[in-house]
């Protein structure tokens, strides 16, 4: 039976079985053995082939131009949809995507940078692209941190340079402008420190919110080393800050709880046409609560389900909690993927309103079991930073 792009491997490796070419068609079969385990049409072997990660990254780092990695850079969308469409989980295509786009944004770095600053100063990517969950390109949210005493006459043109590559690469400015072009993100290691303490201490209301950012910080290019110092900074000034804590994670509440999703989600398919945000009301929640118990137990793991593995095994979170939290992330990360790729075949922009019309019973049923672990966590995050007193 023909397989088409179902045949990608949960691994993406080129191991699958030898393919044997039958004539002038293109046709090959995939055989183990002496059992035919399918046909593939030569589309399935282009498309495979021409969108295999490791064919793209490979591209990346013989790239020689701007120019030349734009066009490699601008392949990752149909990666995306091949492994969507081949059946792959969402964790192995996020985890595929983000190691690609941390190999594109490095290659773009080193084409912008002088050598020497690329060496005294370390790249860094925030956001849901630093913790490795976001999929299709959104906003930029990077910043660079300078060594100490170094001083580079190219710096302001390297990172526009490498700003303006990021949108020609379909990389959308950061309406927050959390970019290297803002002063705010891109300084020495000294000055971040004290930025760091004014977010921690200071009256500044983007504070907590600057510090959330900054804590999904993942190195690509550069001195790894300033990163961990300023992680280490963060740690040592916080330490025993339990009026802190409960700030930072007081953000959980500034959207609300959807109670009132509970009765919309039974509704019959196509009689609401309201609209549930993924972000605010679905993996933010998670996100935020896990990012603040990972921040006060002085994790360096960076992405959301990793730091619920390390928070249950130093018994901070119960196991099944963590579990269903996982599954929840993964879940809405699911519908995220699959509303953006309706939306760019539909030519509409990318964003996080979810239309509950475009759900079945059974993705109904499953985001009202998500809310339901979304907010058991909430009411744990409240009584342990004591939220309610």
């Amino acid at each position: 039976m023909p397989l088409g792009n179902s045949a990608v491997p949960d691994d993406f490796r080129f191991d699958s079985p030898p393919l044997d070419c039958l004539g002038p068609d293109g046709q090959a079969l995939v055989r183990e053995a002496d059992a035919i385990l399918a046909v593939l049409s030569q589309w399935d072997l282009m498309s495979l082939v021409s969108n295999h990660p490791r064919l793209i990254a490979l591209q990346v780092e013989q790239a020689r131009s701007i120019d030349e990695l734009k066009t490699t850079a601008l392949q990752v969308n149909g990666l995306i949809a091949l492994l969507h469409s081949g059946g792959a989980r969402i964790e192995l295509i996020s985890a595929q995507v983000s190691e690609l786009n941390r190999r594109i944004f490095a290659r773009l770095w080193s084409l912008v940078a002088p050598a020497d600053l690329v060496d005294n100063s370390c790249l860094v990517v925030m956001g849901s692209e630093g913790r490795g969950e976001q999929i299709f390109k959104t906003d930029q949210d990077n910043a660079l941190l300078l060594r100490d005493g170094y001083s580079c006459p190219e710096l302001d043109q390297s990172v526009r340079r490498f700003n303006r590559g990021l949108t020609e690469f379909g990389y959308p400015p950061c309406p927050g402008n959390i970019m290297v072009t803002n002063p705010l993100w891109c300084q020495p290691l000294a000055g971040l420190r004290d930025s760091i303490r004014q977010w921690l201490y200071g009256a500044e209301t983007e504070g907590p919110m600057n510090l959330a950012i900054f804590m999904d910080a993942r190195a690509v290019a550069g001195d790894a080393s300033l990163l961990r110092q300023a992680r280490d900074h963060v740690h040592g000034i916080l330490a025993g800050s339990d009026a802190f804590f409960a700030r930072f994670v007081g953000a959980i509440e500034q959207f609300g709880e959807p109670g009132g999703w509970w009765a919309r989600l039974t509704m019959l398919r196509g009689r609401d046409e309201q609209a549930f945000d993924l972000k605010k009301l679905g993996t933010f929640p998670i996100v935020h609560g896990v990012r603040a118990m990972a921040l006060e137990h002085r994790l360096d793991d960076v992405g959301t389900a990793a730091r619920l593995r390390a928070l249950a095994a130093r018994n901070q979170i119960a196991q099944d909690l963590a579990r269903d939290l996982t599954e929840a992330l993964y879940f809405l990360m699911g519908l995220k993927l699959r509303n953006h790729l309706r939306q760019q075949q539909q030519a509409q922009p990318l964003d996080n309103l979810l239309p509950l019309s475009t759900l079945g019973t059974l993705d109904r049923g499953l985001l009202k079991e998500s809310l339901a672990i979304i907010k058991r966590f909430r009411q744990q995050l409240r009584l342990h930073y004591q939220l309610d007193t």
